[in-house]
């Protein structure tokens, strides 16, 4: 139920001296876009009312059928804290709709999408599908341009403090900015790379959890720039070290109180729903890995030895394959996908996650046996034995089983799927065809 009316947003946005205000929505590839508006069009913004040319968008439509609504979701009014004195900015999220009669929602909104799936499982008697992100980033210098550099902003490590994690004010300035707009903040710290970061966020219903990853994206990359920094969400940015995930902590609900994967009666406490739902994303990790690891470089972070999953397999504490299953319980258990990574588009990740996890639940399916041995120390034929399968190693392997998959594709839209693969087959062939830095060191002498 809406929190927010449409008088109470003009109230707020007269208190606040608000000036403009961004009409937000993400396109295919996960990027952000707004609409700017001035104060004096917000009425006809909250009649939804705003028109835009879709034509122009990543995804979306041709040109001659160009003309798209957009439907704020009164509940995604936030001020953003640092916009300039003279006249706030706020911002709303909202969702795609088409110019026809009915207005009906565009098949090509990765919001959208996200809420149809959603439709799915509560049609299988789930209120919620709640999700903890854990996004990691990097920050690097700024020239005296403004232009990042390859220049780490610290040498720190793993939870270390000022002054080896110079990177601390510039984290701690984002979490209070977050906090202004909302955010609960569970942690903040420094990563296991040099230069890299984590700040953790409470968890909440899969479609606010996905607006608020965009928020977080938007946030440290406008706060890092103050502090001449450059934020980056890329998946692998530097060789030899750690790449930046966004393992995904899942779970289902009946209501509020009802935990849909905890059963205390069984040895581990996880319920049958939760087994099969564990099942299902074991099942189709090949085909979802294409839409959680989006781009070339994504498949850079998931290899043996940087603590990114590279195979299909579970486990309660080992963190080595894609599923670990974190040992709280109650109405804290959840499973952990752990190959996510932070260049998703969260709406279209999050609905492929749900849309495999839900497929294990409706066919009854079971997961293979826990894996408790170290997998990146197993050799081929013991993973084998063990009948464990390896993630996608590339971009163009992971589109090859998307393609193959009816129920990823079925659950995201002919829309979306057709117009991804097109783009991510362009991204990997522009990337096949490139004559990279490595093969001249390796070959121009030698050859």
């Amino acid at each position: 139920m809406a929190q927010n009316t449409r008088e109470d947003i003009l109230r707020m946005a007269d208190e606040e001296n608000v000036k403009f205000i961004r009409l937000q929505f993400t396109d295919l590839l996960g990027t952000i876009k707004n609409v700017e508006i001035p104060m004096d069009q917000l009425e006809k913004a909250l009649d939804n009312l705003m028109m835009f040319d879709g034509s122009s968008i990543e995804g979306f439509v041709r040109i001659e059928e160009s003309d798209m609504y957009l439907h704020p979701d009164l509940d995604t009014w936030v001020i953003f804290p640092w916009t300039p004195e003279k006249g706030k900015v706020a911002r709303l999220i909202c969702d795609v709709h088409n110019p026809d009669r009915d207005r009906t929602p565009f098949a090509g909104d990765p919001r959208g999408v996200l809420k149809k799936v959603l439709k799915e499982a509560e049609d299988l008697g789930f209120s919620d599908f709640n999700i903890g992100p854990e996004p990691e980033f990097f920050l690097f210098k700024n020239d005296e341009k403004g232009e990042p550099t390859l220049e780490l902003n610290d040498k720190g490590g793993y939870f270390d403090l000022a002054p080896t994690d110079l990177g601390e004010n510039c984290r701690r300035d984002i979490v209070l900015e977050l906090e202004d707009m909302g955010f609960e903040i569970e942690a903040s710290h420094h990563e296991v790379a040099p230069g890299q970061h984590e700040i953790d966020f409470k968890y909440a219903d899969a479609v606010t959890t996905a607006d608020n990853i965009q928020t977080f994206k938007l946030v440290v990359k406008t706060i890092a720039r103050k502090h001449g920094l450059h934020a980056t969400f890329m998946p692998k940015p530097l060789f030899g070290v750690n790449g930046n995930g966004m393992h995904a902590n899942m779970s289902l609900f009946k209501s509020a109180k009802d935990n849909a994967f905890y059963d205390d009666s069984t040895t581990t406490e996880l319920s049958e729903t939760a087994m099969q739902f564990m099942a299902g994303i074991l099942k189709h990790a090949d085909a979802f890995t294409a839409i959680t690891n989006p781009t070339v470089n994504s498949y850079k972070r998931l290899v043996p030895g940087y603590e990114a999953p590279c195979y299909i397999a579970w486990s309660m504490r080992n963190r080595s394959p894609l599923v670990r299953v974190p040992s709280s319980r109650g109405l804290s258990t959840r499973i952990e996908v752990r190959s996510v990574d932070p260049a998703a588009n969260p709406y279209l990740a999050m609905a492929a996650l749900l849309a495999a996890g839900l497929d294990g639940v409706r066919n009854n399916l079971t997961p293979p046996e826990e894996t408790n041995q170290n997998i990146y120390a197993m050799n081929a034929e013991e993973r084998e034995a063990e009948n464990i399968q390896a993630l996608p190693g590339s971009l163009k392997e992971a589109i090859e089983a998307l393609a193959k998959n009816d129920i990823i594709k079925n659950s995201l839209g002919t829309h979306v799927v057709e117009h991804f693969v097109e783009s991510k087959e362009i991204e990997w062939e522009m990337f096949n065809t490139q004559v990279h830095p490595w093969e001249r060191e390796q070959y121009l002498q030698q050859y």
